[in-house]
């Protein structure tokens, strides 16, 4: 039995959870982070010394996997249940994906979550304009960067969905997400249809399909 612990509300856990749905695994969530609370205590820490979820638990004994951090969770399963398939074997491939969902950790989520926090997070009287005007005007040109790529082919690699669409997936997630009451998003065609094919697969039921909170 594989066990993912973290709140559903946070990207990073809807990553793994989208992930195991979409390999068919059997696993149980643990409600962690958060008001949930538990990450603090000495058993969570013992699974991830940050303190952050997702954190997981895999197999048992000498087989057995303790992992965090999203995006290595995303890889792991897939190499472990799908390899050739959703975790690509060959090395340009599976680097390729390799480089996009670093792209998703390290340069648009960290400017898409400022407006992600002050819309959602941040009650309307204590919300920083300027923070959201600076999220929405270095996110905007990233998905222009990404309708670009996906003009091309309908999944991140190409012609199949691998481990590449789940990270960035949840990241469209939780863009197209967003009120953004004060501004007129761009449209970007490209990615609104490979976002709508996601949306549709039934690994990402109650996922993709969820509100922010």
């Amino acid at each position: 039995m594989l066990n993912i612990w973290g709140r559903i509300s946070s990207i990073n856990v809807r990553k793994v959870v989208w992930c195991a749905q979409e390999l068919g695994l059997d696993f149980q969530r643990t409600e962690a982070g958060g008001r949930f609370g538990i990450v603090q205590t000495p058993e969570y820490l013992a699974l991830n010394p940050n303190a952050l979820v997702p954190a997981i638990d895999d197999g048992e004994g000498e087989g057995r996997v303790t992992l965090w951090e999203s995006n290595v969770i995303v890889r792991y399963l897939c190499a472990k249940h799908s390899p050739g398939k959703f975790y690509p074997e060959p090395l340009p491939a599976r680097f390729d994906a390799e480089r996009w969902m670093d792209w998703q950790q390290t340069t648009l989520n960290p400017v898409s979550a400022g407006a992600f926090r002050q819309w959602i997070r941040t009650p309307a009287d204590q919300r920083d304009p300027a923070v959201i005007a600076h999220s929405v005007r270095a996110t905007e040109p990233l998905f222009a960067l990404l309708d670009a790529h996906l003009a091309t082919r309908p999944y991140m690699l190409g012609e199949h969905f691998t481990m590449a669409d789940i990270p960035v997936g949840c990241e469209a997630h939780r863009w197209f997400g967003l009120p953004q009451t004060e501004y007129t998003r761009p449209s970007w065609p490209h990615v609104e249809r490979w976002f709508a094919d996601l949306r549709s697969r039934a690994g990402a039921r109650g996922v993709l399909d969820l509100a922010l909170e």
